[in-house]
């Protein structure tokens, strides 16, 4: 049989990804090199994570808001190392008009700005100005924000929602009074992408620690939530950050004790980003296209109408929209259920075909033989094609809408269990020598080929010896993921690059 796609994910996974992207209309190309218009579709996953996100942060008492897109390269420069950071990926603004000189639009040169702006990469700098205004008194602590925005770092080597010079994402800033307060935070918010990425996008992931010389410029510490993608490398999904007092003390953001003192602020940041759709499309795509969980479906049941140009096409029209009004007063997975009858023009192969590719969990054919017999055909994404005929299945319209909301939560636990089980098999922990690592990761010359991860005992090196491991990681291409926070005993372990007593387990692996 046939795949739906030009390409399959043996063939060449890269390719494979740009095809899922483009044939669910997800997104495209803008024009601009590392810019993407997201279309229709893609922008409604990207708003299902919004609304889910946005729920868990009101619950744990963050508040939205909005900080200017343009930052004053003053402010960025107080911060050496969050400068040091980004300084090659920021774009930066000198003039504020155009003019046409010798028959040229230009920059005025009498329009230049007294000051450059950054166009914001983060935002740490700007509200932090903000929170020297704010913050007085313990009396104003803790302060728990939140920023759904867009950002700019210059990409070179973009991939659509995987790398892009602009992408949109949320942003937490948060202060405290004490550090154990702002590590609390960090971890409680590392939690909440963890759950949400596990139980909203069925996407396991390894919650844990980076190494120092992974950490995000200023911080103390950095988490992140790493996933699997089906090429066994891993997907950075999310990162908290335990700031610490060092941007409280480059913006001065003191406050006044219950004893009368001043003292610094302790800070975090946090996000998620539209990478997560990419994850997405990489964790449960097969080689007809998307398969969306259930959960983050801007649709989640589409009913295609076969019609033949006669009388009986307006019956199936009224089934087709009374049945949709059924579905969607009944609820699955904690909401209204979310259907659509699509009476947009075109042969219902073809229809059925452009839901499958864009990954729609239950796709239903509603033909007059189904309203004679008052019954639903239909298709479980999950389980759609792959190779092999279509599996359809016919219910009695009443027991179908009875079990649409079961047939959801299963569609929404196979694509977890399967993605749960591709990370589970994916991490080696046999690979107890650096010669058995390098074997591992040059076992085939093929750069497309299933390589997981591999956990190893870590000293935590430092200086030369950090450099030398660094260099021994770039060579294989690796780079060190996270110390998981679930770490597993170590008893007389050595750390695989320096032979040192191991302090912890880390997993490294190949990354997007």
């Amino acid at each position: 049989m046939k795949n739906a796609l030009p390409v399959t994910r043996a063939e060449n996974f890269a390719d494979w990804y740009q095809a899922v992207v483009g044939e669910a209309d997800l997104a495209e190309e803008s024009g601009v090199r590392g810019c993407m218009i997201i279309r229709p579709w893609g922008y409604g996953i990207w708003q299902r994570m919004q609304e889910l996100l946005d729920r868990r942060f009101r619950e744990t008492g963050h508040e939205n808001c909005y900080f200017p897109l343009f930052i004053p390269l003053s402010f960025i420069a107080k911060e050496a190392e969050h400068v040091e950071g980004f300084a090659k990926e920021m774009a930066v603004v000198t003039h504020h008009r155009l003019k046409m000189i010798d028959g040229v639009l230009q920059p005025d040169p009498d329009a230049k700005l007294e000051e450059p702006l950054i166009v914001r990469p983060t935002s740490e700098t700007v509200i932090g100005a903000a929170f020297q205004r704010w913050i007085r008194s313990h009396r104003d602590l803790p302060l728990l924000l939140n920023q759904w925005a867009n950002v700019v770092r210059w990409e070179m080597r973009p991939r659509l929602f995987l790398r892009t010079a602009e992408f949109l994402w949320q942003e937490g800033h948060t202060a405290h009074a004490t550090a154990e307060e702002a590590r609390e935070e960090t971890l409680r918010m590392l939690e909440i992408y963890r759950s949400f990425a596990e139980d909203a996008l069925a996407m396991p992931v390894v919650a844990g620690e980076k190494p120092p010389h992974e950490r995000f410029p200023g911080a103390e510490s950095t988490y992140s939530i790493e996933a699997m993608m089906q090429d066994g490398k891993a997907l950075q999904a999310g990162t908290a950050h335990y700031l610490g007092t060092n941007f409280a003390r480059a913006q001065s953001i003191r406050y006044q004790t219950e004893q009368g003192d001043l003292a610094y602020a302790q800070t975090t940041s946090w996000g998620v980003s539209t990478r997560l759709v990419g994850g997405v499309v990489m964790t449960h795509g097969d080689d007809d296209g998307l398969r969306l969980p259930p959960i983050i479906a801007p649709r989640q049941i589409i009913l295609v109408p076969i019609l033949r140009d006669r009388p009986e096409d307006s019956s199936v029209l009224e089934y087709c929209d009374s049945l949709a009004a059924e579905l969607g007063a009944s609820s699955a997975l904690g909401e209204p259920i979310r259907v659509l009858a699509d009476r947009k023009p075109g042969r219902s192969v073809e229809k059925r075909w452009g839901w499958i590719k864009r990954g729609v969990p239950i796709i239903c054919e509603i033909g007059a033989r189904d309203v004679a017999a008052g019954s639903v055909t239909l298709i479980r994404r999950d389980r759609a094609r792959q190779g092999e005929k279509i599996d359809f299945t016919s219910l009695a319209r009443g027991e179908f809408v009875q079990r649409a909301p079961a047939l959801l939560a299963e569609v929404q636990s196979a694509l977890q269990a399967e993605a749960r089980e591709r990370l589970r098999a994916g991490i080696r922990s046999d690979l107890t020598t650096l010669a058995a690592v390098e074997a591992y990761f040059n076992e085939s010359d093929d750069s497309e080929s299933f390589r997981g991860w591999a956990q190893v005992p870590w000293a935590r090196p430092e200086g030369a010896a950090l450099d030398s491991v660094e260099r021994q990681l770039k060579a294989l291409k690796l780079t060190v993921r996270v110390a998981p926070l679930e770490q597993a005993p170590l008893p007389g372990e050595r750390c695989l690059f320096t032979g040192a007593p191991a302090r912890e387990w880390i997993l490294i692996g190949r990354a997007y």
